[in-house]
């Protein structure tokens, strides 16, 4: 038998014993049901691959994600967006307003990558004061400056090491951003249900 296995696989002597309704391909057989005679394409191979809207991009620090975190004043997280590194803080800014539960904050606490006219604005227009510190070369600079409010400042950034305490965010281990955000969302959820649990 196993001299006849490569004529059958080559002649396909199986058609040749069947009646022509019911001939059929046969590749090989026996230990061989393995190999696959025709090549085809891999599933979802028309779609287009890569890094673009991935939220990945190339910055100082190397390959990374950028986080833009939205918290109240606790440090509790509200929200997020996902970029590539590369990616400025200051046109984001509009985008961190709008994102969450639809509550108007009283003030917007943002540090210098976030100084522009158009982010004051974009605050003042949803009723927020903006906490967000003028740049040394910026004119027209006034002369107060809430400086209680913005040590405040520190709890984002607290609440941006607790969440990159979860190893998986830290090394971003998935690569599209929906996974991505998905571990995010995550890490924000444990970090919230931990500052409720008092027992």
């Amino acid at each position: 038998m196993e001299a006849v296995r490569p004529a059958e696989q080559s002649l396909r002597l199986r058609d040749l014993l069947r009646p022509p309704r019911r001939a059929q391909l046969v590749c090989a057989s026996g230990a061989d049901v393995r190999l696959d005679c025709r090549p085809c394409p891999c599933l979802g191979s028309r779609c287009k691959r890569g890094q673009k809207d991935q939220a990945l991009g190339r910055s100082r620090g190397g390959f990374s994600t950028k986080i833009h975190l939205k918290t109240d004043f606790d440090g509790h997280p509200i929200a997020f967006d996902l970029t590539g590194g590369e990616k400025g803080d200051a046109p984001h800014f509009p985008i961190l307003l709008g994102l969450g539960p639809d509550v108007d904050p009283r003030a917007a606490i943002g540090d210098k990558g976030y100084a522009s006219k158009a982010n004051r604005q974009a605050a003042r227009e949803r009723g927020a004061i903006p906490v967000i510190p003028h740049k040394v070369n910026e004119k027209d600079r006034p002369a107060f400056f809430a400086k209680t409010l913005y040590k405040g400042r520190a709890r984002i950034e607290q609440a941006v090491g607790k969440i990159k305490r979860f190893k998986r965010i830290a090394l971003r281990c998935e690569k599209t951003k929906r996974n991505f955000a998905s571990f995010v969302a995550l890490a924000a959820g444990f970090i919230l249900l931990k500052s409720v649990h008092t027992a």
